[in-house]
């Protein structure tokens, strides 16, 4: 189909035959041959070039117009054979939207006003064709512009429909407010998730909007006027948790409000956001993190466990098995004294004996000290010595010490606790380090002890640190979380690793958990 240029008419005289032309797709109801021409004259003057119909009767115009394709209806008025009553009708019955003028001679001024309140879009007598180009032009952009309307109001039905249909099916509740200058606040909309969420009707939340406040817990009332106030004070989106009391039987829910802010020109403030009900999953967390802490308290557990029953298991090794030998040695040298020289080959096997009892000792001294040494009775402090002495005599590895008090008093658990950090932590630096130094620094301040390691090796990488198998680091972090403190972790590829570990102590809780043996192997 053609559209209509709404440039100035040209004359004939003055239109260019080369200048191109707009199509314009007529169907003319006239039964004049002489009279069509006249027509289509004018409409070429004007600047269209007409792809014209003629019809005379009802069936010839509905054939046409089911054709479809047309532009502008022309009709002459009665024709003998076809009123423009009845020209109107099947125009209208049609259900197109194309323009149609009356262009006639046979026609007085009250009959036309009749035919343009019936429907016609303009009138044009044949004596004065001037009029008719204009005419057209302006019904076509009227057709336009109607159309243009049509679909805008169309599309913006669609899309209103697709929204609410989304917001309808989007669990929580969308809603849109105005927050004016006065700080006063107005819901212009609520979907309809209002009633499944807060157990009231949209409607109800729109006419008084404050019930949603009143529906929040007292103790968490603060964190949204915060959360609200500091997103309006930046124009930055809101996203406040907290807890809602709803309905007769004050059900409580957790919610989720995410939403944000748009200025308008006037100096409101508009916000888009929408409410979500988050109690499912914040239970699951608060169990989650219940899980956890009991986890770590069991593991805690455990690990004490194991300590008492290494220093039990250090002990019966060292006063049990360790007394039988030594009872063992001195009746073998006793036997040793009193074998006469020509008994060489009884004493011969005598002194072998005494060898293997010799050997037993120390094994039996190595077991229990690798259960619990004995230094960890005479302090935290002289245990991390001892422990980094036996570092660097078994690697030759440096080890410098920095203590400024010597007389920290810890009680058993954070001792043992301590130590077995220390000594995980010299133990991944004897594995994967290679390190040829390491700083040791241990203080107590504040409530607080601080173990500091820190080497100069090949450092770890944060793949290096997350690895799933990497127990030795969770057992640290796990010990050390147990007792309210943290390990921390710096390290750069070839820049070494330094390992933090923070715990806070009580000073009154120092004394001993479980006895403590006072031999030192």
């Amino acid at each position: 189909m053609g559209k209509a240029n709404a440039a100035t008419i040209m004359p004939a005289a003055d239109y260019p035959d080369d200048m191109e032309r707009e199509i314009l797709h007529v169907l003319m109801v006239e039964d004049s041959v002489d009279d069509s021409e006249l027509i289509l004259e004018a409409l070429r003057e004007g600047g269209f070039e007409a792809d014209c119909q003629r019809v005379e009767t009802a069936a010839a115009m509905q054939t046409a117009l089911a054709a479809g394709g047309w532009d502008v209806i022309l009709s002459d008025h009665n024709l003998p054979s076809f009123p423009t009553k009845e020209a109107m009708s099947v125009w209208q019955n049609s259900g197109q939207d194309i323009p149609l003028i009356i262009v006639s001679d046979r026609i007085g001024e009250e009959a036309a006003v009749a035919l343009m309140k019936a429907g016609a879009h303009d009138f044009v007598a044949k004596g004065n064709m001037a009029r008719l180009v204009p005419a057209v032009q302006r019904s076509l952009l009227e057709t336009k512009t109607r159309k243009q309307f049509e679909l805008a109001q169309n599309a913006l039905q669609e899309s209103e429909a697709r929204f609410r249909t989304i917001a309808a099916n989007i669990p929580g509740m969308i809603f849109q407010s105005i927050m004016q200058s006065d700080g006063t606040v107005r819901l212009t909309y609520v979907s309809e998730g209002c009633n499944q969420l807060l157990g009231i009707t949209p409607q109800a939340l729109q006419d008084t909007p404050g019930l949603f406040l009143d529906m929040v817990i007292a103790e968490d009332k603060s964190s949204l006027s915060q959360a609200v106030e500091t997103a309006t004070e930046k124009l930055a989106t809101c996203n406040w948790e907290g807890r809602i009391r709803v309905g007769e039987q004050g059900e409580i829910k957790w919610v989720n409000l995410r939403e944000s802010p748009r200025k308008l020109p006037d100096g409101d403030v508009a916000w888009e956001g929408i409410i979500s009900n988050i109690t499912q999953g914040k239970f699951a967390e608060i169990e989650i993190r219940r899980a956890h802490q009991e986890l770590g308290e069991l593991s805690s557990h455990f690990q004490t466990l194991k300590e008492r029953e290494r220093m039990e298991l250090s002990r019966e090794i060292h006063d049990d098995l360790g007394g039988t030998l030594t009872a063992i040695k001195i009746d073998l040298l006793w036997l040793i004294d009193r074998l006469p020289p020509e008994k060489a080959l009884l004493l011969e096997k005598v002194q072998f004996i005494d060898t293997l009892a010799d050997r037993m000792i120390d094994s039996t001294r190595r077991i229990a000290r690798d259960l619990r040494p004995g230094v960890l009775d005479y302090g935290i402090v002289p245990a991390i010595q001892w422990q980094a002495k036996e570092f660097r005599k078994r690697l030759g590895i440096p080890c410098e010490i920095e203590c400024a008090d010597e007389d920290i008093v810890l009680g058993s658990d954070l001792s043992a606790a301590i130590f077995r950090i220390f000594q995980e932590t010299l133990t991944n630096i004897s594995k994967h380090a290679n390190a040829t130094r390491v700083k040791i620094s241990f203080k107590a301040a504040d409530g607080r002890v601080e173990l500091l390691v820190s080497d100069n090796g090949r450092g770890m990488s944060k793949q290096d640190r997350s690895k799933p198998r990497s127990f030795g680091i969770r057992g640290m972090r796990e010990r050390s979380r147990y007792l309210g403190g943290d390990v921390r972790i710096d390290s750069m590829p070839g820049k070494g690793v330094t390992v933090i570990v923070s715990i806070p102590y009580d000073l009154s809780q120092a004394s001993q958990v479980f006895p403590e043996q006072k031999t030192l192997f």
